[in-house]
């Protein structure tokens, strides 16, 4: 039987999706098998297929960025999922607005979303009973957002 305070709090997959092999993150918490999708780019059936794998629950999107391997398919899974959408920083509007030209550049399925809620410097999210800390971190994007959970 496996001892309780050997199971961590936070369990992730790695997930590369799109033809660019962006990775993506299943979290989840497991004390409660909820779990979040970080940056679905692309490749929602093989996503939903992890999310069962794992057992978890998927009770919301995380978003860094606004790239077309990072959020294209954000909207769309959000959607079938009857989830809502967090981050990134508002600074990424200007990505985000352009999903659907990106996409038919790179030959990836891009869909403009707005987040249900746009992250900032200090903010926190929430995975189960996970907190997660929202750090701006722009250079990559100008409203670049990464999630630390310091446990």
């Amino acid at each position: 039987m496996t001892n309780p305070a050997q199971i961590p709090p936070l369990r992730a997959a790695i997930i590369p999706v799109t033809p660019l092999q962006q990775n993506c993150t299943l979290l989840w918490c497991t004390e409660t098998m909820r779990g979040a999708f970080v940056d679905p780019g692309g490749d929602l059936d093989r996503l939903k297929a992890a999310a069962v794998q794992s057992k978890a629950t998927i009770e919301k999107i995380l978003v860094t960025h606004g790239h077309i391997d990072h959020c294209g398919s954000a909207g769309i899974l959000a959607a079938e999922l009857g989830v809502p959408i967090e981050g990134p920083h508002p600074e990424d509007i200007f990505w985000i607005s352009r999903l659907e030209e990106d996409g038919q550049r790179y030959g990836v399925r891009g869909q403009p979303s707005e987040p249900d809620r746009w992250l900032e410097d200090g903010d926190t999210a929430t995975v189960g009973k996970l907190t997660l800390n929202v750090r701006h971190c722009p250079g990559h994007t100008p409203g670049h957002i990464v999630f630390h959970h310091p446990e």
